[in-house]
């Protein structure tokens, strides 16, 4: 049965939806994790181990869902996290989910990897803004792109500490996914099969990554798998003093992205973070790792209070978002939560993808009796 966007009602049905549009290839990449893909699974159902405790009779006729987060006000407790390779799942890419991101008032960040300029985000949107920066080998690759978003007024830079190397992604290797999309006998069939896609990835704005092609071929001019590329491109001699080195040559607000230990989040405190995000990159990195909700309360009893805490990874639900918050995140965040959402209809899937959660998260306030996000609080959870 054939299967549209009025047919997606939760973030399961967007991921159906882009598993039918995209070819097997680029569906997995987005997909799929590290190994047996064990903490990917562990990211959502982490959230099932906690249950929410509501009241009644509050008077929730009228209620504030908005916070402040990293100085800018956000509409929402809920963040797009940033990832790579957009425009690959969709033609229209970043563009998509920066507007739609404005639309509804959130937080939203691209990556290194992005398919979309710095320049270009910059002048799409008004709304908060992060960069993902990955540190790589060539130094000057690094300044360029601090440099720019300093010059396009990036709202915040988020280092990510978490990829010193890939994560074994057993999909990518078995459907020989690169970057950009190679075909061979292997996959072929798979991207022939979704002939849509390819008319839009063959005819539309050519593929490249414009934040690297200035310093790097891979990638765009040589077709690299992301393995390949974190694995040689990407610095592995990364330490506290180079994350302390870039805060301070950034000289704006400063968020560690991949923060898992207590102890970890202590040091990043200590070298003046403004955020930190607990992930584990989607449980692309490292199997068997905690998930980031397990982890939350052992970070929130070490420096809640010191710095903003953002839950990123396995949200798929308004009440997981909700959970978060009462176990002492800032705000949660996601990556695939979007994603699918765009592979299934580019920014109209964001929107809907955006205003499904939006609805949960406003439903299941009413429902716990409170009418601000600051009553979203301890007390309100029972640990199974």
């Amino acid at each position: 049965m054939a299967m549209r966007l009025t047919d997606c009602h939760n973030i399961a049905d967007f991921r159906e939806l882009a598993r039918r549009r995209l070819p097997w290839p680029v569906f997995d990449y987005i997909d799929g994790a590290a190994d047996d893909e064990v903490t990917k699974a562990r990211n959502t159902s982490a959230f099932d181990q906690v249950d929410l405790v509501p009241d009644v009779l509050a008077g929730v006729a009228e209620i504030d869902t908005s916070i402040t987060l990293m100085g800018r006000k956000s509409a929402l407790p809920l963040m797009l996290s940033p990832t790579a390779l957009q425009r690959v799942f969709h033609w229209q890419g970043e563009r998509a989910v920066a507007r739609a991101a404005e639309k509804f008032g959130l937080w939203f960040g691209i990556s290194s990897l992005a398919t979309v300029s710095i320049e270009e985000t910059a002048a799409l949107t008004q709304g908060p803004k992060l960069f993902q920066l990955y540190v790589h080998k060539d130094k000057g690759l690094n300044r360029s792109m601090i440099e720019r978003c300093q010059a396009a007024r990036f709202d915040c830079i988020a280092l990510t500490v978490d990829t010193i190397v890939s994560g074994k992604r057993e999909r990518c290797a078995r459907s020989g996914f690169t970057s950009p999309p190679k075909f061979t006998a292997r996959n072929l069939l798979g991207y022939a099969m979704k002939p849509r896609w390819g008319l839009d990835y063959l005819l539309r704005e050519k593929f490249s990554l414009p934040n690297l092609d200035t310093h790097v071929n891979e990638g765009t001019g040589e077709a690299v798998s992301i393995a390949g590329y974190f694995n040689t491109m990407l610095d592995q001699s990364m330490d506290w003093n180079t994350a302390a080195d870039i805060r301070a040559q950034w000289g704006g607000t400063f968020c560690l992205k991949g923060v898992m230990s207590a102890a970890d989040a202590r040091r990043a405190v200590e070298i003046g973070a403004d955020a930190i995000m607990i992930s584990n990159h989607g449980g692309r990195q490292l199997d068997g790792s905690r998930a980031p909700f397990d982890q939350l309360r052992e970070i929130v009893d070490a420096v809640g209070g010191e710095i903003e805490i953002i839950c990123d990874g396995g949200v798929r639900r308004g009440t997981h978002v909700l959970k978060s918050l009462c176990a002492g995140a800032t705000a949660a965040s996601g990556g695939r939560l979007y994603l699918y959402a765009l592979a299934a209809a580019g920014q109209e899937g964001v929107e809907r993808a955006i205003m499904l959660l939006k609805d949960e998260i406003e439903r299941g306030m009413k429902l716990m009796g409170v009418t601000s996000v600051e009553q979203l609080t301890p007390d309100r959870l029972r640990w199974r």
